[in-house]
């Protein structure tokens, strides 16, 4: 099957067309790192989309094979298939100078990057491309874009889902479809440069249990320590360092990598050593206890207060420096609380408008009177502030605001110099409706045609929103995930990060900040996704949370010297998992000088878990951010 269509000018498929090699794996587990590959399948395509060589195989993993309701493949059906090593030599060519094609595809690529890293062989991939970020872009009128719905959409036929050699097959006629699409609409394709997987985060590791205790704050002078103390430890120690610091952690203490205005003590024998810590520590004031006098007092060690999983109403101070919530229909009552300053970096004041403080609403009557409401409009043109206050002006008016074009962009509004865009070939050849910055004041609508059975639009929420997530069956909440989409024409790079923070806004151990070097927490419970270059996704598993994570702040950071006024809105909608229909959605615009941006935080209300778009900016940048939360990303 050929990628070439008559819909397009094929002269123009050189941006489309590559050296593809199309993969599948089944697995044992969700976690890299931990669980392996029981079959995986690989596809290889040419330039021109014909199918070049097909592989797969089953896969002895050592292991309980897992979730065996989901793959089908029992331990019994696994014995006497290969282990990894013996066919890692038959894909490694399959893969050797192709773009490697997944759905989800950060998920194949780490667990094949650890199951070659396992082998001692390197990883022969240089780029990759995911269809789910791919399709994202196109934005189909599809339910979900999980594979079998996409490959019904397209017409691709489907035989065994997870079976790694059809999801493959079925998985190069998406590829195909969503690449004649792309082409269709001059969208870039968002790739991902891989480095190469034999560092240091691939070698197998011991995760780190969270803290059962909450920080009891410091101890008194020659007073005891208290389970759930913070503490860190600086400069060379009589007992090995690794001895000293389990003993801790075994008599309830948390320990901790780096100092912050909430560690409870330090430990060295060297005050005046003029470590990183020990400065922090006499910044902050913390208490120095020499070696001989913490091992003293981990003899007796008292008892703490344990974190419990809250089970009715408490009440949630908002995050620092995070404007009030807005309720959402029905509302949510939220305290009264003002916000306080956010230790480490002062937030910005706002040099442009901000989306208008209207309440969200949830889809019905009220908010289909509105006169945009299932509407997606692209703002092009304009100054900053201009841009600013035509995408609040579209959301106020019940209506999406798109930062990017897609097929389900409704409107284009041209704001001064918008004529001009690069986009606007593409839009006249599509003819999109196009209209002036006066179209905003009264709207004139012409109804929308029906595509398909698209999925419901998803609920806008203004800077400051609120919804309760779905818990099915009144039962645990679902895995959830945050995606952050900017411009596709930004060229400094963007780092979308997390931090699972305690009662204190504080991580309760620097792995808990995750980021493009950490791209997952110790307990594999919240992760980064790299989607391509202008699109990240955070995935939180929020069942399996500790009860010490009372939320997880979802952020963006510019790295370099250019600002947010430079990139334009953040654009995040949020899911039950990165394959279904998004529930929620919000255009962030910053101001013209912030290089850090707080974009959306999911929090615990009582038995609930909560998603609030932020929209806060900071000028500082990331590592006063990481400060502000309790991590020292020089330490």
């Amino acid at each position: 099957m050929s990628l070439l269509s008559p819909a397009f000018d094929a002269s123009g498929l050189r941006d489309y067309a590559h050296d593809w090699a199309v993969v599948d794996v089944e697995t044992s587990g969700l976690v890299a790192r931990r669980d392996r590959v029981l079959s995986l399948a690989v596809v290889t395509l040419g330039p021109d989309g014909e199918q070049t060589d097909e592989f797969s195989t089953l896969l002895d993993p050592g292991c309980d094979p897992g979730p065996v309701h989901v793959h089908g493949l029992t331990a019994e059906r696994l014995r006497g298939a290969p282990v990894f090593d013996q066919v890692a030599a038959r894909i490694a060519p399959m893969l050797r100078d192709r773009v490697l094609v997944a759905h989800n595809a950060q998920f194949d690529y780490d667990f094949l990057a650890h199951e070659f890293a396992r082998v001692g062989i390197v990883l022969p991939v240089g780029r990759r491309l995911c269809t789910l970020a791919l399709n994202r872009r196109v934005d189909p009128p599809t339910e979900d874009l999980r594979l079998g719905t996409l490959a019904a959409h397209y017409g691709v036929p489907r035989v065994r889902a997870h079976d790694a050699l059809d999801d493959t097959r079925v998985l190069a006629g998406v590829l195909r479809a969503s690449l004649r699409e792309a082409a269709r609409l001059e969208l870039p394709l968002p790739f991902v440069s891989c480095p190469p997987r034999q560092d240091p985060r691939f070698a197998p590791r011991t995760p780190k249990t969270p803290c059962a205790y909450r920080n009891p704050g410091r101890p008194e002078p020659g007073g005891p320590l208290v389970q759930g103390m913070k503490v860190a430890i600086t400069g060379e120690t009589l007992t090995p360092r690794a001895e000293l610091e389990r003993r801790a952690v075994e008599a309830g203490l948390n320990v901790m990598g780096s100092v912050s205005r909430h560690t409870s003590a330090l430990v060295g024998n060297d005050a005046s050593s003029g470590s990183g810590k020990a400065r922090r520590a006499l910044a902050e004031g913390v208490p120095v206890l020499d070696e001989a006098t913490f091992v003293r007092l981990l003899g007796d060690v008292r008892p703490g207060t344990r974190h419990e999983r809250t089970r009715g109403a408490e009440v949630v101070i908002p995050s620092p420096a995070t404007p009030p919530a807005r309720a959402l229909v029905p509302p949510v009552q939220e305290p009264s609380v003002p916000a306080s300053p956010l230790p480490g970096p002062a937030p910005s004041a706002p040099s442009a408008p901000s989306a208008p403080s209207t309440p969200a609403r949830t889809t019905g009557p009220a908010h289909q009177d509105r006169p945009l409401s299932g509407r997606r409009v692209l703002v092009l043109g304009g100054t900053h502030p201009e841009a600013v206050a035509a995408r609040g002006r579209i959301v106020e008016l019940g209506g999406a605001a798109a930062i990017n074009l897609s097929a389900s962009v409704t409107d284009v509004v041209l704001l001064e110099g918008g004529e001009r865009d690069r986009r606007m070939k593409r839009i006249t050849a599509l003819a999109f409706p196009t209209h002036t910055a006066t179209w905003l004041d009264a709207p004139v609508i012409t109804p929308l045609p029906r595509q398909g059975s698209g999925p419901e639009a998803p609920r806008v929420l203004p800077r400051g929103g609120v919804i309760d997530l779905p818990q099915p069956n009144g039962s645990s909440p679902v895995p959830w995930t945050v995606t952050a989409t900017w411009a596709q024409q930004t060229s400094c790079e963007i780092d979308v990060v997390a931090f699972v923070v305690d009662e204190e806004e504080q991580v309760c151990f620097d792995e808990d900040f995750v980021f493009y070097g950490a791209p997952e927490n110790p307990g594999g419970t919240v992760r980064l996704h790299s989607d391509g270059p202008t699109e990240q996704t955070i995935g939180v598993d929020l069942a399996s949370l500790p009860p010490s994570a009372r939320k997880v702040v979802v952020a963006a950071a510019i790295d370099g010297s250019p600002t947010f006024g430079d990139v334009g809105a953040i654009h995040i909608s949020s899911g039950p998992g990165p394959s279904a229909a998004p529930l929620v959605q919000a255009t962030l615009d910053a101001a013209t000088t912030e290089r850090t941006l707080l974009l959306a935080e999911l929090y615990r209300r009582g038995t609930l878990w909560r998603l609030r778009t932020v929209g806060q900016g900071y000028d500082e940048g990331l590592d006063a951010l990481a400060r502000g939360f309790g991590v020292d990303v020089s330490a």
